[in-house]
């Protein structure tokens, strides 16, 4: 029987459906995995997850220990969800992400503690104030193992504030190679090296 050059087409493509193989598991092993560089750059990342806290940072204790009614009365919400309860403000909304004084320190804005020097700030281009460093002992890091993957998170020593997340091996030209991307909203700038410190409620 003679098939018209159309149905032999068509046979030849359906009979040969089986001998297509899918990609097998181990060719997928041998691709490199991608280096997540920041999980911060991604502007909604912050809104869906903003309220997950680190098991670890809410484990430990500070000197300034006061309860969640006493931050809400000292702190507006969109603070107490940040410093608090471990949000991400959206990038390029905060005061101090273009901010790039010669002098002058960078606060907790929860309890003034200080946590930055001006010449610490950098451009990074991420959308959030970008430090290579910070003044000794002012900030602690914890392991963040959120949105199922490993991060460092930092907060302010003498509070446990959330202020975000330090980055290391970017590339940037910083006597560090680190980044500790900071949410705005968790900082207060005073022009002075030795900035006044709010009494603490402890």
């Amino acid at each position: 029987m003679r098939l018209s050059p159309i149905f032999r087409t068509l046979f030849y493509s359906v009979s040969n459906l089986g001998r297509f193989r899918a990609p097998t598991s181990t060719h997928f092993a041998t691709l490199r995995p991608l280096p997540l560089r920041s999980m911060s750059g991604i502007p909604f990342i912050g809104a869906l997850f903003g309220s997950s806290s680190s098991k670890s940072s809410s484990n430990m204790t500070y000197p300034d220990q006061r309860t969640d009614d006493e931050w809400r009365a000292v702190l507006n919400k969109e603070q107490f969800r940040v410093l608090r309860k471990q949000g991400t403000e959206a990038p390029g909304s905060g005061t101090f992400d273009k901010h790039y004084p010669s002098e002058g320190v960078y606060t907790c804005a929860g309890c003034a503690a200080p946590l930055y020097k001006a010449n610490h700030k950098f451009k990074s281009g991420c959308g959030w104030p970008a430090y290579f460093d910070s003044i000794p002992g002012a900030v602690t890091r914890h392991e963040d193992r959120t949105l199922g993957m490993l991060r460092t998170e930092i907060v302010c020593s003498n509070c446990g504030g959330h202020l975000g997340h330090v980055f290391k091996g970017e590339g940037f030209d910083t006597p560090t190679d680190e980044r500790h991307c900071v949410n705005s909203v968790s900082l207060n700038f005073s022009a002075d090296d030795k900035p006044v410190a709010k009494e603490s409620k402890a």
